[in-house]
C-alpha cells in the first residue's frame, strides 16, 4: 500500500453495506467511516490530531511501528468510541495535554507505542473502560498513564518505559486493573492512587528503577497487589497514608534504600505470603493511631541499614502471624503508649541487636514464637511498657530478656537457652511477672535481678547456668516454687569469719542455702539505689572488710587508699597541700572473688569519710549502657552515671564495652561518654570497672583517656583450698550444720583437685559444694526413722559431690 494512503473498507457480508475508499489523511478517512469499518493506514508520518468517534478498526498496512501519528501540538489521538486501534506510534509534544486520550468508551488498544513529551502519555477518563494489550508508554516529560474520573479498564502486558512524573496515576474514582505490566525509569511514584473510591488492582506486575516511591496510596484510596515486584526505588517501596487500604499477596519488595513498606495516618495494610528484603530503613513501619498492618506468612530479611525491620509507633497496631524475620539489626520495635504488636507463631533469627524492643508505654504480645541468635532476645525498656510472652523460646542470645526502668511484662511458659550472659536480667526499677519460665545453659546467671527490683517468679526453673541459677539483690523479687539443678548465690558475697553471721530472715533467703529462691511476701518496691544505713562509721565498715575470707592483697590496697584520703584531709585541715589519689579503680580477677562486695564497702567507707555524699552502689553491665542506635548509648550512659551520683558506679564485665571485633559497636561510645563524665564530674561519682585480667587490659587500651582515669588496679586472686574450706565452715555454722570427722580434710582435697579454669567460681564453688553436701545429707537421712540431733547436723566426706 502506498505511503500516505488510508483505505476504508467494511467487511460486512451484506453487499449493500460494502464500502471502499482511499483517503490522503487519516482524519478524512475517519470522517467518512462508519461503525464497523476498517481503516488500513499506509506507512508514514501523519501530523494530524485524530478523533476516533466511531466503532472502527484502525490498523497499519505494513505492520507495527510503520505509522506515526505526530501532530505539533494538542492531543495526538482521542478515542471516544468502542474502536479497535492497533500498532500505531503515537507521538505527543504538548506539555499541557495527553498524547493519547480515551474518553467515555471501551476501546481495544493493542500494540500501541506512545512516545511523547506531553503532560500525560495515556489519559483515561469519564468512565472509560479500555482494554490495552502490549502497549508501551515513553513520556520523560510527564505522567505515563493517568486514570481518573471514575474510569477504569484493563491493561495487559503493557509497559511504562519512562516517565518524568509518576508511572501510573489513579485519582477521582479511577479503578484500572493491571496484569503483567512493567513500570520503570520514572521520576515520582511508580504507581500513585489518590482519593476516595480510587483503586488499583495489579497482578504479576513489576515496578522498578523509580526515582521516588514504588507505590503510593493516599486519601482513602485502595489497592490490591498480587504476585507483584517492587524494587530499585530511591524512596519508600510501598507508602500508605490518609486512610488508604491495600492488600498484597505473594509480592516481593526488595532493594529499597528507605522503608520497604510505610503506613501512616490510619492506613490499613494486609500482607499475605509477601517477601520484604534488602531495605535501608524499616522493612515495615507503622505509625499513628488507627493505622494497622496485618502480615501473614511473610518473610522480612537482609536489611542493608541500621534500623529495625518492623517499627510500630505513635499508637499504631501490627499483627504478625507465621512470619520470619532474619538477618536484620533489630527485628521488632514497638514504641509509644497505645502502640501494639501481636505476634503469633513467628521466627526472629540472626538479629544483630534486639529481637523485640518495647518502650515508651507500648505493648506487645508474642504467642508460640521463636527467637534465635540475637544480641538481646527481648527488651522491655521503661515505665508503662509491657505485654505478654506465652510459650516463647529464646536461644543463643547474649541476653534472653531485659526488663528495665519500670517496665512490667508478663512471661508465661517461656524458655531461654544458651545465652552468653544472663537468661533474664531485671534492673533499674524493672518489674515483670515470670510464670513457669525456664532458663537453661546460660553462661551467666539464669535470673539476674538487681537494684532490689520487685519482679514475681512462680514455678520457674534454671538448669546448667554457669554463674548460678538465681542472682538477686535485696529486697529482691517475690518467688514461689522456683527450682534449680544447681545452687546460685549473690556474686560474690564472700563469707566473714569470725564472727559467724546471723541467719537471714526467711523473707530474705535466697532459697535452700542460697541456691533456689524461697517465696517472699510482697513488699512495696524499694528505691533502686538506697543510701547506706546511717551511722556506719569507717571503722565498722573496715572491720567488715577485714572479716572477709582471704583477699589480703585487696585489703591492703583498699586500706592504703583510705589512709591516703584520711591523711590528705588532715593535711588540708593543717593548711598543707594534700595528695590527690585516684579514686576510680580497676578490679581484675575471676568471678566469685568478692569484687562487688568490696566495691560496696569501698563506697560506704568513702561516704563515712565525707568523700562521697551517699556511698551507694549502682551495678551495671553492657546491656544497661549500650543502645542500638546512634545517640542512644550516650543517653543511657549518662542516666546510669546520674543514678550513681554521690556513690559508686560499678561496671561489671566492662571489657564487653570494647569487644575485639567491635567495628561499629556502640560500646566504644559508652566508653567515650564515661571518660568525659568522669572528667566533668570528677568528685561526684567513683567509677569501678571489673572483669577478667586480660580482657580488662584491652578495655584500658580502648580509649586514650581510660588508662589515665583508672590509675590503680586491684587484683582479686583465686581463693586457695584453705580459704574455700573456711567459707564452707562459715556457711555450715550459719545454717546450723557442722563438719564431721575427716570432712574438712576431704574438702581440702576436693578443692585442690577442682579444675581452676576461666569459669572457676571461687567463693561460688565453695557454696555449691556445701549445698551439694546438704542435699546428699538430706538424701542419706531421709530413710533414717529417728535421726539424732548430731546426725541432723553433721556432714561427712561421703556427702561431698563428685568432681565435675
Amino acid at each position: 500500500m502506498a505511503h500516505g494512503v488510508v483505505q476504508v473498507t467494511n467487511p460486512s457480508s451484506s453487499r449493500w453495506r460494502r464500502r471502499t475508499g482511499e483517503y490522503a489523511t487519516v482524519a478524512d478517512a475517519l470522517a467518512a467511516a462508519a461503525d464497523g469499518d476498517v481503516l488500513t493506514v499506509g506507512p508514514g508520518t501523519y501530523r494530524e490530531n485524530l478523533v476516533i468517534d466511531h466503532a472502527v478498526t484502525l490498523r497499519c498496512a505494513d505492520g507495527p511501528g510503520t505509522v506515526r501519528i505526530a501532530p505539533s501540538s494538542g492531543v495526538a489521538v482521542t478515542v471516544r468510541a468502542s474502536a479497535s486501534v492497533h500498532d500505531l506510534v503515537v507521538e505527543g509534544q504538548d506539555s499541557t495535554a495527553a498524547a493519547l486520550l480515551v474518553e467515555a468508551c471501551s476501546p481495544e488498544l493493542t500494540g500501541l507505542r506512545v512516545n511523547a513529551r506531553s503532560a500525560v502519555g495515556v489519559e483515561v477518563r469519564d468512565n472509560a473502560r479500555p482494554t490495552a494489550r502490549r502497549c508501551t508508554v515513553d513520556n520523560p516529560a510527564g505522567v505515563g498513564i493517568s486514570v481518573l474520573d471514575a474510569a477504569g479498564g484493563l491493561f495487559e502486558d503493557c509497559e511504562v518505559v519512562a516517565a518524568g512524573q509518576s508511572g501510573v496515576t489513579v485519582r477521582t474514582g479511577g479503578s484500572p486493573r493491571l496484569e503483567r505490566c512493567r513500570v520503570h525509569h520514572v521520576s515520582g511514584s511508580g504507581l500513585s492512587v489518590t482519593g476516595e473510591h480510587s483503586s488499583l488492582e495489579a497482578v504479576g506486575c513489576e515496578v522498578f528503577e523509580v526515582r521516588g516511591t514504588g507505590l503510593h496510596l493516599s486519601q482513602r484510596a485502595s489497592g490490591q497487589l498480587t504476585d507483584c515486584r517492587v524494587h530499585g526505588t530511591t524512596g519508600d517501596g510501598i507508602s500508605l497514608d490518609s486512610d488508604a487500604v491495600l492488600a498484597m499477596s505473594d509480592c516481593d519488595v526488595h532493594d529499597i534504600p528507605e522503608n520497604a513498606v510505610d503506613l501512616r495516618a490510619r492506613a490499613v495494610l494486609t500482607l499475605t505470603r509477601c517477601t520484604v528484603r534488602r531495605f535501608g530503613r524499616n522493612g515495615l513501619s507503622v505509625w499513628d493511631p488507627g493505622t494497622r498492618a496485618d502480615a501473614n506468612g511473610c518473610e522480612i530479611h537482609d536489611s542493608t541499614g541500621d534500623y529495625p525491620a518492623v517499627w510500630v509507633s505513635d499508637g499504631a497496631v501490627a499483627v504478625i502471624d507465621a512470619c520470619r524475620v532474619h538477618d536484620v539489626p533489630d527485628a521488632l520495635f514497638v514504641l509509644d503508649r497505645g502502640s501494639r504488636a501481636d505476634v503469633v507463631d513467628s521466627d526472629f533469627t540472626q538479629i544483630r541487636n534486639t529481637a523485640v524492643s518495647v518502650s515508651d508505654g507500648a505493648n506487645v504480645q508474642l504467642d508460640d514464637c521463636r527467637i534465635r541468635d540475637a544480641a538481646t532476645g527481648a527488651w522491655f525498656r521503661d515505665h508503662g511498657s509491657g505485654g505478654t510472652f506465652a510459650q516463647v523460646t529464646i536461644d543463643s542470645a547474649s541476653t534472653g530478656v531485659i526488663v528495665t526502668k519500670g517496665a512490667d511484662p508478663a512471661l508465661e511458659r517461656c524458655t531461654v537457652t544458651n545465652t552468653t550472659e544472663s537468661g533474664i536480667y531485671v534492673s533499674a526499677e524493672g518489674r515483670g511477672t515470670f510464670t513457669a519460665c525456664k532458663v537453661t545453659g546460660s553462661k551467666g546467671y539464669g535470673f539476674h535481678i538487681i537494684d532490689g527490683c520487685r519482679s514475681t517468679l512462680t514455678r520457674c526453673r534454671t538448669e546448667r547456668c554457669a554463674r548460678g541459677g538465681y542472682e538477686f539483690a535485696e529486697p529482691g523479687p517475690v518467688t514461689e516454687d522456683c527450682t534449680s539443678d544447681r545452687a546460685a548465690t549473690p556474686e560474690p558475697a564472700p563469707v566473714t569469719v569470725p564472727p559467724v553471721p546471723e541467719r537471714q530472715p526467711a523473707g530474705r533467703s535466697y532459697g535452700l542455702l542460697g541456691g533456689v529462691p524461697q517465696q517472699q511476701p510482697a513488699q512495696p518496691a524499694a528505691q533502686p539505689e538506697p543510701a547506706p544505713a546511717a551511722g556506719r562509721g569507717s571503722a565498722e565498715v573496715l572491720a567488715e572488710l577485714d572479716a572477709l575470707v582471704g583477699l589480703d592483697g585487696v585489703k591492703r590496697e583498699v586500706r592504703t587508699l583510705i589512709d591516703m584520703i584520711a591523711v590528705g584531709r588532715r593535711r588540708l585541715e593543717a593548711g598543707l597541700k594534700a595528695p590527690s589519689p585516684r579514686r576510680h579503680l580497676v578490679f581484675t580477677g575471676s568471678p566469685g572473688t568478692g569484687k562487688t562486695t568490696v566495691a560496696r564497702l569501698y563506697g560506704e567507707i568513702l561516704a563515712s569519710l565525707d568523700v562521697l555524699e551517699r556511698g551507694h552502689l549502682v551495678e551495671v553491665a553492657r546491656v544497661d549502657l549500650v543502645g542500638e542506635h546512634i545517640g542512644s548509648t550516650a543517653i543511657r550512659t549518662q542516666e546510669a552515671f546520674e543514678r550513681a551520683r554521690g556513690g559508686v558506679l560499678f561496671i561489671d564485665e566492662a571489657y564487653a564495652l570494647a569487644p575485639e571485633d567491635g567495628g561499629r559497636d556502640f560500646g566504644r561510645e559508652a566508653i567515650d561518654t564515661l571518660v568525659k563524665l568522669m572528667e566533668d564530674h570528677r568528685d561526684a561519682v567513683v567509677v569501678i570497672v571489673a572483669g577478667y585480667t586480660a580482657e580488662m587490659e584491652r578495655f584500658l587500651a580502648s580509649n586514650p583517656g581510660v588508662a589515665s582515669r583508672f590509675s590503680r588496679t586491684i587484683t582479686f586472686g583465686d581463693y586457695s583450698a584453705e580459704e574455700l574450706l573456711r567459707i564452707v565452715e562459715s556457711q555450715a555454722a550459719e545454717q546450723e550444720y557442722r563438719l564431721g570427722e575427716d570432712a574438712g580434710e576431704a574438702l581440702l582435697k576436693y578443692f585442690s583437685a577442682l579444675p581452676k579454669g576461666p569459669a572457676f567460681g571461687n567463693g561460688r564453688a565453695a557454696r555449691q559444694a556445701f549445698e551439694a553436701m546438704v542435699e546428699r545429707h538430706a538424701v542419706r537421712l531421709a530413710h533414717v526413722d529417728e535421726p539424732t540431733h548430731d546426725e541432723l547436723q553433721l556432714l561427712y566426706p561421703e556427702d561431698l559431690p563428685e568432681l565435675p
